[in-house]
C-alpha cells in the first residue's frame, strides 16, 4: 500500500515537472539565464522543491557544462527532484516547444526573415528578455550577499569586473572561482580539525 502511494506521488510530480518545464520552454525567449529565472520562481518560490542556494549550484553547474544552460539546468533539476525519471521528463519538456517551433520556423523561413513585423516583435522582446536576466542577477546576488561571506561577495564583484570590463572568457571565470571555492573548503575544514 505504501509503496503504491509513493508511485503515485511521483508520478503526479513527475506530470507537474513535465508540464511545468513545458510552460517554461515554451515562453521563455533570450537564453538559457531566463529559463533559469522562470525555473526558480517556479521551483524555489511556488512550488518550494528546491531552495535558492540549490537553485544557485545547480545554475552555476549548468553554466559551467557543456551545452544549453537551459537543457542542463533542466537536466540538473530533473534529477533533484525525482531522479533519472524526473531528468528525462525534464529533457523531454524542455526540448519539445523549440523543436516543434524551430521546425515551423524553417518551413517557413522566408516568410519570417522578410517579414517586418516579425522583425518588430523580436527587436521589442529584447528588452523584456534583459529585465528578466536582470531580474535573476539581482536575486541570485543578492542570496550571495545575504551569506556575508566576505569572500564570496569579493568573487561576484571580481568575476563582474573581469567579465564586464575586461571581457575575460567566462571559462576562466569559472574555473578560477571553482579554484577559490575548493580552496575555501579546504581551509575551512583545517579550521574544523583543529578546533
Amino acid at each position: 500500500m505504501k509503496n503504491k502511494v509513493q508511485t503515485k506521488q511521483k508520478s503526479k510530480k513527475l506530470v507537474k515537472l513535465f508540464l511545468s518545464n513545458l510552460y517554461i520552454s515554451s515562453f521563455t525567449f533570450g537564453g538559457g539565464f531566463v529559463i533559469v529565472t522562470f525555473m526558480k520562481h517556479k521551483y524555489v518560490d511556488e512550488l518550494k522543491w528546491l531552495d535558492d542556494q540549490e537553485m544557485l549550484d545547480l545554475t552555476a553547474l549548468a553554466q559551467s557544462s557543456p551545452g544549453a544552460i537551459a537543457v542542463n539546468a533542466a537536466i540538473l533539476v530533473g534529477w533533484r527532484v525525482c531522479g533519472f525519471a524526473g531528468m528525462l521528463t525534464a529533457i523531454i519538456a524542455t526540448i519539445l516547444p523549440p523543436m516543434v517551433i524551430l521546425s515551423v520556423i524553417s518551413l517557413f523561413y522566408e516568410a519570417f526573415a522578410s517579414n517586418t513585423y516579425v522583425a518588430l516583435v523580436l527587436n521589442g522582446m529584447q528588452a523584456g528578455v534583459a529585465a528578466v536576466i536582470l531580474d535573476v542577477v539581482c536575486s541570485l546576488g543578492s542570496n550571495v550577499v545575504k551569506e556575508k561571506s566576505y569572500v564570496n561577495i569579493f568573487v561576484m564583484l571580481l568575476a563582474f569586473l573581469f567579465t564586464f570590463f575586461f571581457k575575460v572568457n567566462v571559462i576562466y571565470i569559472i574555473l578560477a572561482a571553482a579554484v577559490i571555492g575548493i580552496c575555501k573548503e579546504v581551509v575551512r575544514r583545517r579550521k574544523e580539525m583543529k578546533s
